[in-house]
């Protein structure tokens, strides 16, 4: 028998799903849009493939520190710590306007890497047994999805709204999922010390 919580696990297993899928999407955002950064930001090519690693760099560093922290001081809180630092990051590249302001923006943009394992955890938390592997699988799926789709949108988006509007949208994806995961995740999801 699971355990029980105020939200349905359909719901629970959506909004966690949705949270794996805009991770998904940081790591392939930029890319449609790096044969023009160079000229946007005024910086190099090499350059501007920084704003691509950077992101994972930052995911690969942060991930394990942030599951750990999850383990230790409470999974809702380390996600909401990933998705204000990928909004943040979002809002500092869509603001700034200079190729420092965008690398650090994806930068903090990298920290939501670490959404898809603790939204795993939280799923192994509150939901019944009987429907973990599903909802785990689930989640693990949106990450392909994400990132096949982050390319063709963040196309659309730049053609028509110009390169900004790739972060702004993303921003706004965060701050719904935030207030998602504020409601619907309950805050003892949590581990031990």
């Amino acid at each position: 028998m699971g355990r029980r919580t105020p939200a349905s696990s359909t719901t629970i297993t959506t909004l966690l799903s949705l949270a794996g899928l805009v991770a998904a999407l940081q790591t392939t955002l930029v890319i449609p849009l790096l044969p023009d950064f160079p000229e946007i930001l005024d910086v190099s090519a090499g350059a501007a493939t920084w704003l691509v690693t950077i992101t994972l760099l930052t995911g690969a560093v942060a991930t394990p520190i942030v599951s750990r922290s999850a383990d230790m001081f409470g999974k809702r809180r380390m996600m909401v710590l990933s998705l204000a630092m990928m909004v943040v990051g979002s809002l500092i590249a869509a603001l700034g306007g200079s190729y420092l302001a965008v690398l650090v923006g994806r930068a903090l943009q990298g920290f939501s890497s670490a959404l898809i394992p603790v939204a795993m955890a939280v799923l192994r938390d509150l939901l019944p047994r009987e429907k973990v592997a599903g909802a785990v699988a689930l989640t693990s799926a949106t990450m392909g999805i994400g990132g096949a789709l982050g390319l063709p949108a963040a196309g659309v988006l730049y053609d028509t709204l110009g390169w900004a509007s790739v972060f702004y949208v993303s921003a706004a994806a965060g701050v719904l999922l935030l207030i998602g995961i504020l409601v619907t995740v309950p805050a003892g999801a949590s581990g031990t010390r």
